[in-house]
């Protein structure tokens, strides 16, 4: 049967990082890690577990993933990040795929990459509508198939042949709390404006107006975030500070150029 190796990319992720390696070691035959040059102990705790660590300056998520997968010992790979754990019922399922069951007519994996799950965790509770409660990601692939795209933000997998869907989810706990999550938006908008320039893309100034009202109204109303009480409300609000704040960073990098 062939072998798994679990990838990972972090920066300063010592909250959640041992929760993660605890989730995966029962599936992994190896954790491979490339870190951003963390500055908290969370190289400490990897090696405590056994991972195999790289340190590389962070030059995108696309390109820092696809560099772990490439320094991986097994073609089958899956990825996951530092703030993210795997339920026992996802465990179950990969560990099923991966073991040896000769005699049962069972041949492990048969498609190239495999979608899974997921849903966030905030403000103390699984949202299960806003738009993030049943995220489903390609993370689970054949690298011989496919490899990440290597855009600034909002990287994925692309693999040639088939892919099949899996029943367990990852949960996300992305957000320690709003601050937090406001530096994130800092972050994550300026990164999508950068991609935006490079495309090519230009937004009218009215559109930062209306960004807002549109995805709020959208997460909250259509996406079922009103579902979810208030983490749902604080959820499309912020949602909605995303997508109107990337336009406006976007508008102000073209007048800049």
């Amino acid at each position: 049967m062939p072998k798994l190796s679990v990838v990972i990319i972090t920066f300063n992720e010592e909250t959640n990082i041992r929760r993660t390696l605890d989730s995966v070691k029962p599936i992994a035959d190896e954790i491979v890690v490339v870190d951003s040059m963390s500055t908290d102990n969370t190289i400490d705790i990897c090696r405590e577990f056994g991972c195999k660590v790289y340190q590389r300056e962070f030059d995108g998520y696309g390109t820092q993933k696809q560099f772990a997968t490439e320094q991986a010992s097994n073609d089958w790979i899956f990825s996951i990040d530092g703030d993210e754990v795997v339920t026992d019922e996802l465990q179950k399922e990969i560990l099923t795929m991966f073991t040896d069951m000769t005699g049962t007519g069972f041949s492990g994996p048969n498609h190239s990459g495999y979608f899974v799950h997921r849903s966030l965790h905030f403000m103390g509770k699984i949202l299960r509508h806003s738009g993030v409660g049943k995220e489903s990601l390609l993370r689970l692939f054949n690298r011989t198939k496919g490899g990440f795209t290597t855009v600034t933000v909002h990287e994925g997998v692309e693999v040639t042949g088939s892919t099949g869907t899996l029943q367990g989810r990852l949960i996300h706990y992305s957000y320690r709390g709003i601050s937090h999550h406001l530096e994130k938006i800092n972050t994550y908008t300026s990164l999508a404006a950068e991609e935006y320039i490079k495309k090519g893309r230009s937004f009218p100034l009215f559109w930062v107006a209306l960004k807002f009202p549109a995805t709020f109204l959208t997460v909250y109303i259509i996406k079922g975030g009103i579902l979810d009480g208030y983490p749902g409300f604080m959820w499309s609000f912020l949602a909605a500070i995303y997508a109107s704040l990337k336009v406006a960073k976007t508008i102000e990098r073209s007048q800049k150029k």
